[in-house]
């Protein structure tokens, strides 16, 4: 119960002067001293992140297994995406493939599945040099976090001729494998191989654009042959040219997983 809900409005109107005063007085201080304890967050830039505080920071050694973009994959590390926000003697995260370092930093606050590296050194000859200081703050345009994901429907497609299936369902999750192919018009690039429950291809799902963290991941998951795919999907295929070639439709890879 505060303050004001204790005394009634006419209880309050028979209080004398001095402590109707008081009482006031000690609603101000109430709420000044809430004010203090509660402080408004200053609003960070779209596209920031926030690192755990100094006390979060940890240290993880080894030999760097996959490296793509502001990405890379340390063994040591498991379970975690290290992130680079910015150049490593003016190279991506892939320059560290197959290198032997030490990594020192701290997850970001808000997805615990990120590391942010705050430093990396090589070690050459015995000896760790440093070629990594952060100095900028986190961006991660590209990453899409599990809490993301679950946001995706799960689409199924049973025939390359029903193209509601697939139509106007803007950001998806679908079942398939990755290959190569030379589309109609005699382009070369990346499609998903789309199966039924019984095994039999349904199509292919034409890739335009990929994401770093989609690349990066596919890297990741070189030993398996079908994974999920997320999808934005595009514009369908011409009816002709689908019945011909089962091209389904077109769409960006945000991210792969086995989940």
């Amino acid at each position: 119960m505060t303050l004001q809900q204790e005394f009634s409005k006419e209880d309050r109107g028979k209080l004398p002067m001095i402590f109707r005063v008081t009482l006031l007085s000690l609603l101000v201080l109430t709420v000044a001293a809430t004010g203090m304890a509660f402080p408004q967050e200053t609003a960070k830039p779209a596209g920031q992140q926030e690192v755990a505080p100094p006390e979060g920071i940890d240290v993880y050694e080894g030999v760097v297994k996959v490296g793509l973009g502001k990405y890379f994959y340390l063994p040591a590390a498991k379970g975690f995406d290290i992130v680079v926000q910015g150049k490593i003697e003016g190279q991506d995260a892939g320059f560290l493939a197959g290198k032997e370092i030490r990594v020192k930093g701290a997850l970001l606050k808000d997805d615990p599945s990120v590391f942010v590296a705050d430093s990396i050194e090589i070690k050459e000859g015995g000896q760790y040099r440093n070629v990594f200081t952060r100095t900028g703050e986190v961006t991660l345009e590209d990453h899409l976090s599990a809490r993301d994901r679950q946001g995706f429907p799960a689409l199924t497609i049973t025939s390359a001729n029903k193209s509601e299936e697939w139509e106007g369902k803007g950001k998806v999750e679908v079942y398939g494998e990755l290959t190569r192919v030379k589309t109609a018009d005699g382009q070369e690039g990346d499609a998903i191989v789309v199966r039924d429950d019984k095994g039999k291809e349904v199509g292919t799902i034409l890739v335009d654009n990929e994401t770093d963290f989609a690349r990066y991941y596919i890297k990741k998951l070189r030993l398996f042959d079908q994974f999920w795919f997320y999808l934005n999907v595009k514009e369908t295929v011409d009816l002709k040219v689908r019945r011909k070639t089962r091209e389904l439709f077109r769409a960006d890879l945000l991210f792969a997983g086995l989940y």
